[in-house]
């Protein structure tokens, strides 16, 4: 079972930052970064794992003002600070390719693979935020099939430029629709030959993009059913692109809430949702959605029949699926929401959550899981102290590393061409 270990300041409840032990000035204090690191590390974790948007979250500065997630530093920087604090763990961060430029990225994160002796991963993204667009004098996001299409080309212009080295070009200039690079980088092939590409989109243009170029999968799903499908149909996809079904981890997120008895677990989920302004709720739902006014609706009553979205298809088709099937209202659904902005959240015992993730692992729904905590540092040690511990004594998750990079770590073949 792989490991990874989700950052986000103070917490991935929204409410984290109200937390009585929660550090509130968590989003720019190093130090508590390298705390949450060595923690992660010294429980075996495969990697870190930062998410990132060049913009606010939340269009509303009073709203976002009052999230966990409404101060935090550009994460590869914070991850380069991190590969000198630490050794073994893998370092992944998020860039999107809607506001960048390959040749850029692709010199960054090979930079950061160097720097950190082969632990770098790139989770690659298309931003789906009208907040991030406005901020690179765009009036509005580019349709979903753009985004990807452009995702796909840029995907590809990176891959060439890790495989190419000084000297030894073999075709890294490009001319394409999007993006023209001429030269190689002034790199070679790091320890582990080329970062670990890493994809969190579920669509179905995303689970093809995934298929052709990443090696970990990161998603969100509620049931296993719904993981289990997600899981065959995107193995089921490899075989088109010449790729195995070992060639991808996939690693659906996870927001567990562990104490040493049930009802103590259930204690400390109910003290965060009762932090939970039904304003900052909703505006959250809204934001994943892509609407910007559900809260004009009555916040008791049921979701509202919804165009579309050119935003977050997949995120937005789960929402949609867990309002209908479990009869939600608003209200409820927001507050089910801001816990894990719609990853699976289990509340429980170190054996019951380790009862959960074993039958999700070893009933091919998943390779591993990406551990979201409520707040930090709390959850996480707590996570580190109870589970793992219980994980390894059924033999599901290593008691050390095997190996230096992440791709050992992760089991993933180097790059064909080193």
């Amino acid at each position: 079972m792989k490991l990874g270990a989700f950052l986000w300041a103070t917490g991935h409840h929204i409410a984290a930052w109200r937390h009585p032990h929660a550090h509130v000035t968590a989003g720019i204090d190093i130090n508590h970064y390298i705390q949450l690191a060595r923690t992660a590390e010294a429980a075996k974790f495969d990697l870190l794992f930062c998410e990132d948007a060049a913009g606010l979250r939340e269009a509303n500065v009073g709203i976002a003002s009052q999230t966990s997630r409404s101060i935090g530093f550009e994460p590869i920087s914070l991850l380069s600070a991190l590969a000198v604090q630490t050794s073994r763990i893998g370092l992944v961060s998020t860039a999107s390719t809607s506001y960048n430029e390959p040749y850029g990225l692709a010199r960054t994160f090979l930079s950061l693979d160097h720097l950190s002796g082969g632990r770098a991963g790139w989770n690659l993204v298309t931003s789906a935020s009208h907040i991030e667009a406005a901020n690179f004098g765009a009036t509005g996001l580019r349709p979903h099939a753009d985004r990807y299409e452009r995702a796909r080309e840029f995907a590809e212009v990176v891959t060439g430029l890790w495989r190419d080295t000084p000297g030894q070009a073999s075709g890294s200039g490009h001319d394409g629709q999007s993006f023209s690079v001429r030269d190689p980088l002034d790199l070679p092939p790091s320890p582990q030959g080329a970062p670990v590409m890493v994809q969190a989109g579920a669509s179905d243009v995303g689970r093809d993009l995934a298929a052709r170029t990443a090696d970990v999968v990161f998603t969100a799903a509620q049931t296993f059913e719904e993981a289990k499908a997600f899981y065959d149909d995107l193995k089921g996809r490899l075989a088109a692109y010449g790729r195995e079904p070992d060639d991808i981890k996939i690693m659906p997120g996870v927001a567990p809430v562990v104490a040493a008895t049930e009802a103590e677990a259930q204690a400390k989920y109910e003290e965060l949702q009762e932090l939970i302004p039904d304003d900052v709720g909703v505006a959250l739902l809204s934001s994943y959605l892509s609407i910007s006014d559900l809260g004009r609706y009555p916040i008791d009553g049921p979701l509202p029949e919804l165009p579309e979205s050119e935003g977050m298809k997949s995120r937005q088709a789960l929402v949609i699926e867990q309002s209908r099937r479990d009869n939600l209202s608003i209200r409820q659904l927001a507050r089910h929401f801001a816990g894990a902005r719609g990853h699976w959240r289990i509340v429980g015992t170190p054996v019951q959550i380790a009862d959960e993730l074993q039958a999700r692992f070893e009933g091919g729904a998943a390779d591993g899981f990406n551990v979201m905590p409520s707040y930090f540092p709390g959850e996480l040690d707590a996570f580190a102290a109870l589970v793992v511990p219980e994980l390894q004594r059924r033999g599901l998750f290593r008691t050390d590393y095997e190996g230096h990079t992440l791709r050992e770590h992760l089991g993933l073949k180097r790059p064909a061409w080193t």
